[in-house]
């Protein structure tokens, strides 16, 4: 272990770490490293003490054996410009060094910035020279990301995810049955169910005016919004505010809940929303409002199963873990929700749902869902 003795930095305001002649720490192979990394974004979500993770890349040189090379050099570096609570690790074995700086204090962040890159950038010109330190390419990537809603982009840093990566390169075989799934799926109910959309559009048609769909801007998997396909429920030209507001107090937990079709049940949604016509009520309460969200799995904006995609203001509001939901899989029609409760659970509980279909995800698990779910929607129609 490196002896060390924190002192106070008059300049940066940061406990520098002033270092005694000692072995050098253990750095983390690349597989501990990346836990390591899923790890702090959970200890974030509950602490919500930032973190930095600190990346360097000489390209395509590979070091010598046993950590020689310059990135056996740079490793041997960050593991003295570090802190006993940070770590350093390989994020790619031989290619790119990572560091991570933890538990950073939400006052301290934008303070934090220059000098971790001057103490790093000085200790790295000392021991590799300046021909080598021109060739480093450094990233830097702060925990929690500040997402931005409405971009044509996903909002967050794929390298803050390696965990999810190899997740999916895991499930490659079983992601590409559940895409065929998907396909063979919506395209067989796009076509047992032409005779209800044809129907449910001069309904529409011949009672309000507006079109027959309608589109809403969607968060799909990793933030990336998409345009949603429903059958027009609502008037058009109407105000979202009282949605909004109590969509926000659902994820706050403190939504109350409402009387629903006057059986004796209560859900949490709005249950007598002006907004929605006669027909879109019956649309709603049978589900039948959503068959055009059929083509938007076919595009593959959506799976069959999986989370129900958010409005953008929803994900305004979420606390850090929700957002795992569109972080761990990509949007579905139906899903453990829908057919474990759905509107009679909390959001935190609906979250959580989420969660561990993201986990234990399987062709199985699909199969068992889009099975349950005609019962569901039976059982919520009444």
């Amino acid at each position: 272990m490196n002896e060390r003795r924190p002192i106070k930095d008059a300049d940066d305001g940061w406990l520098a770490t002033e270092f005694r002649p000692a072995a050098t720490r253990c750095v983390l192979s690349e597989e501990e490293f990346h836990r390591m990394i899923s790890l702090e974004r959970r200890r974030t979500e509950r602490s919500h003490k930032p973190f930095l993770l600190v990346l360097l890349d000489m390209g395509d040189e590979v070091p010598a054996n046993n950590g020689g090379g310059s990135l056996g050099k740079i490793r041997d570096v960050l593991s003295l410009a570090t802190r006993e609570t940070d770590a350093v690790g390989w994020y790619k074995k031989g290619l790119v060094v990572g560091a991570m700086f933890t538990e950073i204090e939400l006052d301290e962040k934008k303070q934090l910035f220059s000098p971790i890159l001057t103490r790093v950038s000085s200790a790295l010109q000392d021991s590799l020279g300046f021909e080598q330190f021109s060739q480093l390419s450094i990233s830097f990537h702060w925990f929690p990301e500040e997402w931005q809603t409405g971009q044509r982009r996903r909002p967050n840093t794929p390298v803050l995810y390696p965990d999810l990566e190899k997740r999916d390169e895991a499930r490659k075989l079983f992601h590409t049955l559940k895409r065929t799934m998907d396909v063979l799926g919506s395209l067989a109910a796009l076509l047992l169910a032409s005779p209800i959309f044809v129907c449910v559009a001069l309904a529409i048609k011949l009672t309000s005016k507006g079109p027959v769909l309608f589109r809403q801007e969607r968060v799909g998997q990793y933030g990336v919004p998409f345009p949603l396909l429903k059958f027009r429920s609502m008037h058009c030209g109407n105000n979202n505010s009282q949605h909004k507001e109590y969509v926000w107090q659902l994820i706050s937990g403190v939504a109350e809940r409402k009387p629903c079709n006057g059986n004796g049940q209560a859900v949490y949604k709005l249950t007598s929303d002006p907004r929605i016509t006669a027909v879109g009520a019956f649309l709603r309460r049978t589900s039948m409002d959503e068959l055009p969200q059929f083509i938007n799995v076919l595009k593959g904006e959506m799976s069959l199963v999986g989370p129900r995609p958010p409005l953008d203001y929803e994900v305004e509001k979420y606390a850090l873990w929700h957002r795992r939901r569109v972080m761990e899989a990509k949007p579905g029609i139906t899903g453990l929700w829908q057919v474990n409760g759905r509107n009679r659970i909390t959001f935190d509980d609906m979250v959580r749902l989420d969660l561990v279909y993201a986990r234990s995800w399987s062709p199985w698990l699909d199969l068992k869902i889009l099975l349950r779910t005609p019962r569901a929607i039976v059982a919520g129609a009444h």
